[in-house]
C-alpha cells in the first residue's frame, strides 16, 4: 500500500524526519512548513493524506483541519495531527475539528507506519465513491454527508476485555451515542458474534485464559465477520503481539492506559471506514442489480437472461439435464396502449410480472424478454412437466382481470410457446428461436393458448 503524503511542519528537521522514514516505505512526500502552502498543495494535487503539525505560526493545524474537513472537495483526506500537545482537551480539539488521528512528539516509527498505512487504505475507498459521487446525488444522496456524517450514532460495538478499569475508561469513552456490549471471555466474543450483528469489535489482548491473538484471527477467518474492523487494546510492552496483529488484519490499535479522547478518535476512524466501504459495497450491488433489472416489471432483463441461459444449458448438456424455455406474450397489448393510454399498458405489464414470479418455482428465472414479451427458464424440467405448469399460467392470467391504477379492470390473456433443450450442442439462441416459433403459431391459431415446439 502506498500513496502520497503532505507532511506539514514548520521546524524544517521535523519535516525532514519523516519525509525520511515515509519514503523508505515508499510512500510519495510532499512537504510544507506553514499552513498556506499546505491549503494550496491540497488544492492543486491530489493528496491521500496529512500529517500536521499543531503549533505553527498563522494558520495553525487545528485551522487547516477544520479548513479541509468543511470542504466537500478536501473532506475525503484523512488528517493525522502530530502534536506536543498532551492534554485530553487539545485532542477533543482536534476531533472537533475533524481530526482523523492522532502522533504525539516524538513520534514512534511502528504508530507512524500503522496510522498511515491504515488511513490510506481508507482514502483509497473514499476515492472510489467519489467516482460514484454523481450516480449517488442521481438517486438522493449528497456524497459530502458519507464523509462527514456522525460516525458514532448507533453504532453497534462488541467489546471484549476483563480488566475492571479498562471497562470503566471504555464505557465512559464510547458514551451513549454507540450501543456497547460487554463480554470478558473468548466463547462469550465468539458465541455473541455469531448471533449479533457489530460495526466495531474491540478486544484486549491480555484476556485471562484466552489468547487475544488468536480470538482475533478466529473474528477475521469468520466470512460475514470480515468486513468487521478489530481494534486491539494493548499494554505498552506487547509490540511483538502488536506487529502480528497488524500482520493478520487488525486494523488499529490503543495503549493503555486508555484515554477516552484518543479512544473515541480511534473508535470514529474505523466506523468511518466502515461506513465508506458498506456504502461502495452497497453501491456495487446496486448497480450491478440495476445492469441485470429491468426497471418497469423488477424481472431480469434480457442482458441477465443471455448469460444465464447459455450457462444453465451448457451445464444441463454436459449432465444429460432438461431445460425447457416458455416464452410468453401479452395478447394484443398494443391496443391496451392505444386505447387506454400507456400507463395502463405499464400497469398491465408489471402485473402480469408479478404473477409470473407468484407462479414459477424458486429455480426458475423469470426474464422480461422485451416489450410485452416474457420469459421463464425451468432447469432439470422436461416438456411433460413444463407443459401443464404453462397451461395453468396461462388460465390465471386469463381467470382475473388485471386492474390498473386508474382503476380500470381488463381482461387479459397470454400466449405461450414451449421448447426443451435438444442435444448436447444446442445455443440459447436456437432454443429461444424454437420457443418463438412456437409461440408464432399460439398467436396464428387464435391466440390465449399454449403451443409446444415441433421436435
Amino acid at each position: 500500500m502506498t500513496g502520497r503524503i503532505l507532511v506539514v511542519d514548520d521546524v524544517l528537521a521535523n519535516v525532514r524526519l519523516l519525509e525520511t522514514r515515509l519514503q523508505a516505505e515508499y510512500f510519495d512526500v510532499r512537504t510544507a512548513l506553514n499552513g498556506e502552502d499546505a491549503l494550496e498543495i491540497v488544492r492543486r494535487e491530489r493528496v491521500d493524506l496529512v500529517l500536521l503539525d499543531v503549533m505553527m505560526p498563522g494558520i495553525t493545524g487545528f485551522d487547516v483541519c477544520r479548513i479541509l474537513k468543511q470542504q466537500a472537495e478536501t473532506a475525503h483526506i484523512p488528517v493525522i495531527m502530530v502534536t506536543a500537545l498532551d492534554s485530553a482537551g487539545d485532542k477533543v480539539t482536534g476531533l472537533q475539528c475533524g481530526a482523523d488521528d492522532f502522533l504525539s512528539k516524538p513520534v514512534s516509527e511502528i504508530e507512524l507506519l500503522t496510522r498511515v498505512r491504515s488511513l490510506v487504505r481508507l482514502k483509497s475507498v473514499t476515492d472510489e465513491l467519489n467516482l460514484r459521487a454523481a450516480a449517488m446525488q442521481s438517486v438522493g444522496v449528497d456524497p459530502r454527508e458519507i464523509f462527514t456524517g456522525t460516525q458514532l450514532k448507533g453504532a453497534r460495538i462488541l467489546v471484549i476485555d476483563d480488566r475492571e478499569a479498562s471497562i470503566r475508561h471504555l464505557r465512559k469513552g464510547l458514551g451513549r451515542k454507540v450501543e456497547a456490549e460487554f463480554v470478558t471471555t473468548g466463547p462469550e466474543a465468539l458465541e455473541a458474534v455469531e448471533k449479533g450483528t457489530y460495526d466495531l469489535f474491540i478486544v484486549s489482548l491480555s484476556l485471562a485464559g484466552t489468547d487475544g491473538l488468536r480470538l482475533c484471527s478466529q473474528i477475521k477467518a469468520v466470512d460475514h465477520l470480515r468486513h468487521i474492523p478489530v481494534l486491539i487494546v494493548i499494554d505498552p510492552d506487547e509490540n511483538a503481539k502488536l506487529r502480528r496483529a497488524l500482520e493478520f488484519g487488525v486494523n488499529d490499535y490503543i495503549v493503555r492506559p486508555l484515554d477516552e479522547a484518543e479512544l473515541r478518535a480511534r473508535v470514529t476512524t474505523q466506523l468511518r471506514r466502515k461506513r465508506y466501504t458498506d456504502r461502495l459495497r452497497s453501491m456495487v450491488t446496486n448497480a450491478v442489480e440495476l445492469a441485470i433489472t429491468d426497471p418497469l416489471t423488477g424481472l431480469h432483463n434480457r442482458r441477465y437472461l443471455d448469460t444465464h441461459l447459455k450457462s444453465l444449458l451448457e451445464r444441463s448438456a454436459e449432465a444429460g439435464k432438461p431445460v425447457s424455455v416458455l416464452l410468453f406474450d401479452v395478447d394484443f397489448f398494443k391496443s391496451v396502449n392505444d386505447r387506454y393510454g400507456h400507463d395502463a399498458g405499464d400497469d398491465v405489464l408489471r402485473e402480469f410480472s408479478a404473477r409470473l414470479k407468484k407462479g414459477v418455482r424458486g429455480i426458475d428465472l423469470a426474464a422480461r424478454f422485451g416489450g410485452e414479451e416474457f420469459v421463464v427458464v425451468m432447469p432439470d424440467t422436461d416438456l411433460e412437466l413444463a407443459s401443464p405448469i404453462a397451461e395453468r399460467l396461462r388460465r390465471e392470467v386469463e381467470a382475473s382481470p388485471f386492474v390498473t391504477g386508474s382503476g380500470l379492470s381488463l381482461p387479459i390473456t397470454v400466449s405461450v410457446g414451449l421448447a426443451c433443450l435438444e442435444g448436447k450442442n444446442e445455443s440459447a439462441e436456437s432454443i429461444l428461436k424454437r420457443a418463438d416459433m412456437a409461440l408464432y403459431e399460439a398467436k396464428s391459431a387464435g391466440r390465449n393458448r399454449v403451443v409446444q415446439a415441433a421436435a
